[in-house]
């Protein structure tokens, strides 16, 4: 019975254990050729481009002001991010083309709807100004 006991607390003690892990995001690791690939756009050229393409394919799930609250957060795993954040600002732009063109998990990949690269690189330029 003492056995029982020890192999049950066992298995709930791994269960939790595994559970709690799925909740944790891995980080992101990107690969060096982009954390130090430099943005080819002027980030005071074409702003509105980068904020209109930002509404159109980003808005939906990480929200308007890039907090992670868009209509469709709810509906995604894992965290969204907060663009305004100090955080997500000290990326290099290389980094934050990578996760926008690449993805992973919930987030898709855009080289198909946005095969032009200059347009990720106008979303990057967008949203450095949503820092707080």
């Amino acid at each position: 019975m003492k056995t029982f006991k020890i192999l049950t607390i066992i298995g709930v003690l791994v269960f939790i254990f595994f559970s709690f892990n799925s909740f944790v995001q891995e980080e992101w690791k990107v690969p060096e050729k982009y954390v130090n690939m430099k943005n080819p756009t002027d980030p005071k050229v074409d702003l509105k481009i980068g904020k209109s393409l930002y509404s159109k394919h980003c808005k939906s799930c990480h929200g308007k002001e890039g907090y992670g609250d868009g209509t469709k957060a709810d509906e995604v795993e894992g965290d969204l991010g907060d663009f305004s954040s100090e955080e997500f600002q000290a990326q290099t732009d290389g980094e934050i083309f990578y996760k926008t063109t690449f993805g992973r998990d919930d987030m898709p990949e855009y080289t198909k709807k946005m095969p032009d690269d200059e347009d990720r690189w106008l979303i990057v330029n967008y949203m450095r100004t949503l820092a707080e």
